[in-house]
């Protein structure tokens, strides 16, 4: 994981019970604590991976949209994929906001003028387009939290033009 690359101190928790995981394409992830105990510490950023059932499942939890809501007012946010369009846009967490999200989507999100973009930062909020604008997301993150130099000599270590 990039971020944890970049020394970043990161939690990943699942909106389930259990911390296995199918990612939409089948693959297996395995979460490191339930949402239910994360949301029993602050984090300075929580970010939504993509995938069209995570992001239902995102959309239809309430604890996390309320992390979300508590988030959002001084902390970064961000998503990636459907998760900008299934889960922020319909909660108000795109209010006054731009963002981008996979080009499905995107019909769903009420200001269009950023969708063209890979990534978007506006303000505390980064979004993404999708799996192949992930390493460019995650360096977003990185930029924001860490500086450019930080972005750039980790993009660097990965063999990825940061520009």
């Amino acid at each position: 994981m990039y971020w944890r690359r970049a020394k970043a101190n990161v939690v990943v928790a699942s909106v389930d019970d259990k911390l296995e995981i199918v990612a939409s394409r089948k693959g297996w992830l395995v979460a490191d604590t339930s949402l239910h105990e994360a949301a029993k510490s602050s984090y300075d950023l929580i970010v939504l991976p993509g995938g069209l059932g995570g992001a239902q499942a995102f959309a239809n939890s309430e604890k996390l949209v309320n992390m979300l809501k508590q988030s959002e007012t001084n902390r970064p946010y961000g998503a990636i994929c459907a998760s900008p369009a299934l889960v922020l846009e319909p909660h108000g967490l795109l209010k006054g906001k731009k963002a981008t999200a996979f080009p499905a989507m995107c019909e769903k999100l009420s200001d269009k003028s950023e969708i063209e973009n890979r990534v978007v930062v506006d303000g505390n909020l980064i979004t993404s387009r999708g799996p192949g604008t992930s390493m460019e997301f995650a360096l977003a993150i990185v930029e924001k939290f860490f500086g450019r130099e930080k972005a750039v000599e980790l993009a660097k270590t990965m063999l990825f033009k940061h520009t």
